[in-house]
Parts: C-alpha cells; structure tokens; sequence
C-alpha cells in the first residue's frame, strides 16, 4: 500500500519567507506547490502552527493564505473551521472543466479575431519551449509552461470579464490540471493537442481553435480517472 511520508518531513522542506509579495502571497504560493504535488495529500488536515513555524510566519498571514486557497478551492473548512486539502470527486471536476472548456473555447474563438500578430508568436513560442523542453523538465516546470500557454490565449482574447471568470475557474481546478499534466508518457499528446490549437490560432480559424481547445480539455477528467483508477489497484 502506498503511502505519503511523514508531513513532518515534507515540512522541513519549507525554508523561511523573504518578502518579495505580501507573506500572505508568498505563503500561498509556497502551499499551492506542496498540494499540487501532494506533500499535503488530498482530505488530510493542515496544521497551522506546523506550517507557520516551518515557513516562519505567524498563524495570521498563514490563516489569510488559506484563506486564498480556499477561494481557489485547493482548501476546505470542515464544521469546526479547521482547515484540509480539498478532494473534489469526478463529478465536480467534470462539472468545472465543461464550464473552463466553454471559457478557454470562447477565447480562443476571440484570439483568432483580436490577439496581434506579436501576441500569436509569443504564445508560438511558450509552445515551442514546452517541446523543446519536454523530456528534461519536472512536473511542476511542465504544468507551469502549460497554464502559461493557456493564459496568455485568454489574455490575446482581450476581453477582460472572461480572463477574470477564466482564471477563477481555472483555480479551482489547479490540482485537476497538474494530475493531468505529470504523467511523462502523456506529454506527447499534450504537445499535439498544444499544437493543434496554435495552428489554428495562427490560421485564424476560430471554430477550429475553440474545438481544440475544448477537446484538449475535456482529457483532463480522463487523466485524473485513470490517475484515481491507479492509485486504487496500488492500494488493494
């Protein structure tokens, strides 16, 4: 049966805050990679005082960097307002990824009217990096290049109302997202599905964008499923 290691372990990991943001910002930050990659793992509790001496802050900026992760919907409160990492079922992910899937389609049908010809290159360009790159970096710098990929689609979209709406439902599905991304052997589809959006960017074909980008979205409950599906024969 597989196992998380010791939080205690994890935590050491965890070297003090400099200010460069806000220590709220800075914390949540440092917390969002420590879900993401599962250190915290999903439905455990979070130990505030833990976390705060780890980071070296007090309990209050922590309480308000949780409380931003919680809006991400990374952190739920059970009844006794005591914090844990979120474990949303298919379910609700699905849910969420129907309406990011309409979101990004939708501004990409919008990118191929309005985004600049300098827009189109630099979003060519994080595509290219991420092949580039594929084979040497870590899950973490992987997803990284990912979401940059899809947000700077929204932001050539130049409507900001759906780049607001986007990234708040993007957020949710943070963890989602990364689970779909890790895996090595399924990042040669991710780069397909990544090239066949950026071909149609660049052709300007805003139906065939918007249908890439909603299908390349819609494989992320599929990766998660199996992901799901794995960790449960591990532990039988």
């Amino acid at each position: 049966m597989t196992e998380h290691l010791d939080l205690a372990t994890h935590l050491a990991e965890l070297s003090p805050i400099t200010a460069r943001k806000s220590l709220s910002e800075e914390a949540a930050d440092r917390l969002r990679d420590f879900i993401l990659l599962e250190k915290i793992a999903p439905g455990q509790p979070i130990r505030e005082r833990d976390l705060a001496d780890a980071l070296g802050i007090s309990r209050t900026p922590l309480r308000e960097a949780l409380r931003l992760l919680e809006i991400e919907g990374l952190v739920e409160y059970g009844p006794t307002r005591r914090p844990f990492v979120a474990d949303p079922d298919l379910d609700t992910l699905a849910q969420n990824l129907s309406v990011l899937g309409a979101l990004e389609g939708l501004a990409g049908e919008q990118a191929c009217a309005k985004a600049t010809d300098a827009e189109i290159r630099a979003i060519g360009e994080i595509c290219a990096a991420m092949r580039d790159r594929s084979d040497l970096d870590d899950p973490l710098t992987f997803f990284r290049r990912d979401m940059a990929f899809h947000e700077a689609i929204v932001r050539a979209s130049g409507n900001r109302p759906l780049a607001e709406t986007q990234r708040q439902y993007n957020a949710r599905l943070w963890r989602a997202r990364f689970i779909s991304s890790r895996s090595k052997p399924d990042r040669p589809r991710t780069l397909r599905e990544h090239d066949m959006v950026f071909q149609a960017l660049k052709d300007r074909n805003a139906v065939a964008c918007a249908t890439a980008l909603r299908t390349h979205l819609s494989t992320t409950v599929e990766n998660v499923a199996r992901t799901q599906a794995g960790k449960s024969k591990d532990a039988s």
